[in-house]
């Protein structure tokens, strides 16, 4: 692999990923992105154009004062734009898009092709049609390989619909779960759902108990205050039950705000917190990577 440019993937990422809109020219799903944690070119699609979630993170990035259109996605617009996006990065074209310009030769790769959107992709209704879509196209002669990433809060994993679709998904494929807190009651203050975490906990250890499962954790500070001790002991303590269960956590991305937030009074947490957080997962016994 090529290296990176002076001053390393940090100086890149902190340069190319203060947006990733979900859009690209006239596409209605499709859109690339160079992504920080999968360092290279992922390819996502846009599970929600409603922009329909069920959390209302603090440090959410989508725009819902404009409106969103049809849910219902049209599988016959979303495969001609994916083969159209593969086929710009095979000619090379996309890697000479003006939003890569500057960007370092290794993280120019086709990474993944990520399940994503402006709200949460496991409660999109035809969920099994995109996968059996992306997953047909990859199979296709000639195609370059990718993994098939969902990006997910976990809420949505046990619908028969989803179940459905991650039948499609190979052993390389990934599912990254967010977990941001360790009680209910921080879970309520930063993703501010009605869900509680047991839920989302026995999503987790439903998945990961059948195939590996990579947890993403954000961590920031809210109105002035990060997480405090009790939060992240309590965090803490949910990744020691999953494992304890069974769960086979992959591993954890501890990471904070890297683009412009909603709400002002979300801003990024310290290097040095985010340091700590991730030095006590790995005292768990857990791989853990620090954003």
């Amino acid at each position: 692999m090529d290296k990176p440019a002076p001053g390393g993937y940090a100086w890149f990422f902190m340069k190319s990923v203060k947006n990733h809109p979900r859009s690209f020219e006239e596409n209605r799903y499709v859109y690339p992105v160079v992504s920080r944690r999968s360092r290279g070119i992922s390819i996502g699609i846009n599970m929600n154009p409603d922009k329909f979630c069920n959390f209302d993170c603090v440090y959410c990035q989508v725009d819902r004062t404009i409106p969103g259109i049809d849910p219902d996605i049209d599988i016959l617009v979303l495969e001609s734009e994916l083969r159209v996006m593969i086929d710009l990065y095979e000619s090379g074209q996309l890697q000479k898009h003006p939003n890569f310009e500057d960007t370092p030769l290794a993280l120019l790769r086709l990474n993944d092709v990520a399940l994503s959107g402006d709200g949460e992709p496991t409660l999109c209704k035809n969920f099994a049609a995109v996968c059996e879509c992306v997953d047909r196209v990859r199979r296709e002669p000639g195609r370059p390989k990718f993994k098939l990433v969902l990006i997910t809060n976990a809420t949505g994993l046990h619908r028969p619909e989803v179940q459905r679709g991650l039948g499609f998904f190979s052993s390389n494929d990934e599912i990254w779960a967010k977990l941001d807190a360790g009680t209910d009651a921080y879970l309520q203050k930063i993703d501010r759902t009605g869900l509680t975490l047991q839920p989302i906990l026995d999503n987790l250890l439903m998945e990961g108990t059948k195939r590996p499962v990579i947890i993403q954790s954000l961590f920031l500070e809210y109105q002035g205050k990060g997480p405090d001790d009790a939060e992240i002991r309590a965090y803490l303590g949910r990744l020691a039950w999953l494992q304890k269960q069974g769960c086979r956590i992959q591993l954890v991305q501890v990471y904070s705000i890297a683009r412009p937030p909603a709400e002002s009074a979300a801003k990024p947490l310290s290097k040095e917190r985010l340091e700590r957080i991730a030095a006590k997962v790995r005292k768990l016994g857990l791989k853990a990577e620090m954003y």
